[in-house]
């Protein structure tokens, strides 16, 4: 048994000694290190600069009343659409006691004078008709009564508009109907059947009654950073991505930037908006966030290589040509100067040095012993 023992225990140091001399010899070898082989190709190359924002309607409306009082009905909702001059709700006016009274009080004071005023003409008319008077005097007395009864009808009229809003002569143009002042989608109304409103005016702009905009006329509106801005020029073609929308994008042309900039988390930010051209079978909705793609520079056919081939030193950039066998067991390289055009971050352009049939070293991607 214990030489059965000592047998076991010797063989086993025997493997830990030959395995720690083959991890040693291994440890020892040069490295061999292969790499990838690239060819240069023909490719397009964009540079593009990024923009994050939302699109939006060009003109947000604002419609308010013209007039203060109470919501009484609400026609339309959120959602619909409205031509111009339609109504969307109506107001019921809520009259002070002091302009009721002064109102009431006109009344009845032109109510006074037109009935004197009457009472004068027919004395007036039955002296002109006998021929005591003459006819100047009647026309004279004729005038007053027709001022008197004018009178008489703008105050019932003046009456009638501090009760209800409106004249009954005048209903066609009445102040508590709440008209759309456009053609659009209606998106949103803040009030309800019952809620105060107040007329806008020079002290104040009024409430709300609903928000109502063309989204046929849609825009991207979004910000760039201070390193990019002055690259972009106005009409530059814009690719939009809506996160809302998947696989879908827009084109849009940039039609506004910003000539001042503002701070934001300590970076000079600069506002953008370009115009959106919506198909006719998608429906976008106010405010969806989307990403702008803006072609600052693009070069078409254009003979290109991955950028991570390029070596750079100093003023000078090189590749590395295969001059091996591409099936051979060891590579070999060897350096060549080429001139550099543009880079998209991923491939970059050779205006001289290359043809397009040399293969060159790529990245590393094996390091066998």
């Amino acid at each position: 048994m214990k030489k059965v023992l000592k047998i076991s225990l010797g063989v086993l140091f025997l493997l830990l000694l030959v395995g720690t001399f083959v991890f040693l010899w291994n440890k020892t070898r040069p490295e061999k290190e292969v790499f990838a082989i690239v060819k240069p190709h023909i490719d397009t190359l964009e540079k593009r600069a990024v923009a994050t924002g939302k699109v939006e309607p060009r003109d947000e409306v604002l419609i308010k009343p013209q007039i203060s009082g109470i919501i009484s009905e609400i026609y339309k909702e959120a959602g619909e659409l409205v031509q111009q001059g339609e109504v969307i709700a109506k107001v019921k006016v809520i009259p002070e006691m002091a302009t009721l009274n002064s109102a009431e009080s006109r009344v009845n004071v032109a109510k006074i004078s037109l009935e004197q005023t009457q009472r004068d003409y027919d004395r007036v008319k039955e002296l002109f008709d006998s021929g005591v008077i003459s006819k100047e005097e009647f026309e004279q007395s004729e005038t007053a009564l027709s001022r008197a009864e004018e009178e008489m009808q703008n105050a019932k009229d003046n009456l009638e508009i501090v009760q209800n809003g409106i004249a009954s002569r005048n209903a066609e143009m009445s102040n508590t109907q709440i008209r759309s002042t456009i053609t659009g989608m209606i998106l949103d109304v803040p009030v309800k059947v019952g809620n105060s409103v107040i007329q806008s005016n020079t002290f104040n702009d009024g409430t709300t009654i609903a928000t109502v905009a063309d989204l046929n006329d849609m825009i991207f509106r979004g910000k760039v950073d201070e390193t990019e801005v002055g690259r972009l020029k106005e009409q530059m073609p814009v690719k939009l991505t809506i996160g809302a929308l998947q696989d879908i994008s827009l084109d849009a042309t940039l039609e506004y930037i910003a000539p001042k900039g503002t701070e934001e988390n300590g970076v000079v930010m600069f506002e953008i908006k370009a115009a959106t051209k919506v198909p006719a079978d998608i429906f976008i909705r106010a405010g969806y966030s989307a990403n702008a793609d803006i072609v600052i520079e693009r070069r078409e056919g254009v003979l290109t290589i991955p950028e991570s081939s390029v070596t750079f030193e100093g003023n000078k950039t090189y590749v590395n040509l295969l001059t091996s066998d591409s099936t051979a067991v060891e590579q070999t390289f060897e350096r060549k100067e080429v001139t550099l055009g543009m880079s998209d971050g991923v491939n970059i352009e050779i205006k001289e040095g290359l043809t397009g049939d040399e293969s060159l070293k790529g990245e590393k991607i094996t390091t066998p012993r």
